[in-house]
């Protein structure tokens, strides 16, 4: 049986290949890049190979000709060095942010494709974390780390070439120490990724509650939640603080434990090299000096590169498994051109997790097509669960659902929504214009007199027309410069322009005031003709007028029928009316 650390090693190796696949597109590139690492290596190799002829040469024997060419070549050598390290980095940062732009890009689309359950579960700050964070750390990984470890790595087998080919016994001297190198760089690599994975999450909670704080702003002025935020904050921003402290600590203590290995082995060489200088020149000697000297940057680097690795590898192991994540199940294989509306819910349970109550119980409901049904009940009786099961923000835990005779789990998910136009209590508004926010997504491409139409059959208009932009306004960050009345005719608006067969309400008219209600019943009772609507409405009043009126209940279905027959039956419904009633 593998060890743990074996194991982890081995999962970090295939994360690291996994990663490295989004550089092959541009292995072209790449090429260009690692013949640049290679030519600074050799160009490291070539100075400390100048320094014995250029000594011998010059200082010793005298030779005009190596105190001539020396400096020239010199300079052809650096200027070659600095065109090569240019060609490398450029080529690198190039691809690193290719990199950084395909993975965002994929995470977002995958992001777009999630069930509604996976946001339910998951803090919105940790999802930014990874497109910002997260991906910037694997991006370093793929390129900084590589080029640290080609060219490094490159540049010590030089340089140690070299010195074997001046003298081997003294090169052999000072390989001793590798051992002990490569086992404190193998305790590094563990601390540093057990580090790395809990910084990842520790970013999550910092960016969670700062967005928490800048969305919720009003609320928190309001109920003078400033410090009990920071409290919250500053703990998260602490733990990070020390997570990442531990992670440089480890890093810092590395760097001079194995530079004082290798000066011991740099010390002793020294030492043998004095001892017997009748088997090296002065030349050779400094050469030799040199090339180990010259080892110390690339053997620092080398050992440094080990956080930035572990760092990348952590975060593409949080990338890769949110990209792994399975999105909506969507396996139906049915297209329906526009629905007739037809709805049954056949005996339907649903639970929103496998360790909670259920929240819908043996639901079973017909709605004709064209029919109007209200559902009512009190807070958490299961309404906006049951309407939000139809377009299959959830699928039931048992039971189905069909629409004209089709399972809707059998019909493609973008055809079943096409057939589906949604107002919420809770309006969503894109910092965008007025007339983007109403033409969206499908609707995208509405002619500007349609998108005007529909402003004014939802008393819209009467608004935008007095703003200077007119729909070309920008609405702010969820609407903020709009008020809860303008951003609820906007959403109203938007369903209208749609014109789908089937209507979701839920709580529509909630955030108007009495005038601006009456226009909007009026609007939507024409937007209702021949199309099957579902109301979800806690002012009893505005759905007297209802086709059928059901009464949920603790996620059943306890009355059904019209207004006056509820009423005279003196049940569950007729209670919550007159108790509005005397309010």
């Amino acid at each position: 049986m593998a060890s743990p650390g074996t194991a982890a090693a081995a999962n970090g190796s295939a994360i690291y290949r996994r990663l490295l696949g989004y550089v092959r597109p541009y292995w072209g590139r790449f090429l260009i890049a690692v013949l640049g690492m290679v030519a600074v290596a050799a160009s490291e190799t070539g100075f400390v190979a100048l320094m014995k002829p250029m000594l011998d040469g010059s200082f010793v024997e005298r030779d005009p000709t190596v105190i001539l060419w020396t400096p020239i070549v010199i300079i052809l050598l650096f200027l070659f060095r600095g065109v090569a390290a240019f060609s490398s980095g450029y080529v690198m940062a190039w691809i690193g942010r290719k990199v950084i732009s395909t993975l965002r890009g994929q995470i977002f689309r995958h992001l777009l494709k999630l069930p509604v359950a996976f946001f339910d579960n998951t803090p919105s700050g940790s999802l930014v974390s990874k497109l910002i964070y997260d991906v910037e750390q694997v991006a370093t990984a793929a390129t900084k780390a590589v080029t640290i470890l080609v060219r490094d790595t490159l540049t010590v087998v030089g340089l140690l070439g070299w010195m074997f080919y001046i003298n081997w016994r003294l090169a052999v001297v000072l390989l001793i120490g590798a051992p002990l190198v490569a086992k404190i760089i193998h305790i590094i690599n563990d601390r540093f990724r057990r580090y790395s994975r809990r910084i990842q999450g520790s970013m999550g909670d910092v960016t969670q509650i700062a967005q928490e704080v800048i969305e919720g702003q009003r609320e928190v002025k309001a109920f003078g939640g400033h410090d009990y935020e920071e409290r919250r904050f500053e703990e998260a921003n602490e733990h990070n603080r020390r997570l990442n402290l531990k992670l440089q600590g480890t890093q810092v203590a590395s760097v001079p434990v194995v530079e004082f290995v290798a000066a011991s082995a740099t010390a002793a060489v020294i030492y043998m090299a004095l001892s017997d200088l009748d088997t090296l020149t002065v030349g050779a000697f400094m050469s030799f000096v040199g090339a180990m000297m010259m080892m110390h940057s690339p053997m620092k680097r080398l050992t440094q590169v080990t956080a930035t690795l572990q760092r990348g590898i952590a975060a593409a192991d949080s990338v890769f498994s949110f990209i792994d994540r399975p999105g909506e199940n969507d396996r139906g294989q049915i297209t329906l051109d526009r629905a007739k509306g037809e709805v049954s819910y056949r005996d339907l349970t649903f639970r929103y997790a496998e360790d909670k109550p259920d929240v819908l119980q043996g639901i079973d409901l017909q709605v004709a097509p064209g029919e109007t049904v209200a559902l009512v009940g009190r807070s958490g009786s299961g309404k906006s669960t049951l309407v939000g099961l139809l377009p299959r923000f959830y699928d039931p835990t048992s039971g189905s659902i069909e629409l004209d005779g089709h399972d809707i789990r059998d019909i493609r998910l973008d055809s079943l929504r096409e057939q589906v136009a949604l107002v919420s209590q809770h309006v969503t508004l894109f910092n965008d214009t007025i007339g983007n926010n109403i033409a969206y997504g499908h609707l995208e491409g509405a002619d500007r007199e349609t998108i005007i139409e529909a402003t004014k059959a939802a008393h819209a208009w009467e608004f935008i027309k007095e703003l200077p932009q007119g729909l070309d306004t920008m609405v702010g960050e969820n609407g903020v410069l709009l008020s809860g009345g303008q951003r609820q005719r906007l959403a109203i608006a938007r369903a209208l322009l749609k014109n789908a067969p089937i209507l979701i309400l839920d709580e529509a008219t909630s955030a108007l005031d009495t005038e601006s209600e009456r226009h909007i019943q009026a609007a939507l009772e024409v937007l209702m003709k021949n199309r099957t609507t579902l109301v979800i409405a806690h002012r009893l009043s505005t759905i007297e007028k209802a086709d059928r009126i059901v009464v949920l209940e603790n996620g059943r279905i306890i009355e059904s029928g019209h207004h006056e027959a509820l009423l005279d039956k003196e049940g569950r419904y007729a209670a919550l009316y007159n108790m509005q009633f005397q309010d």
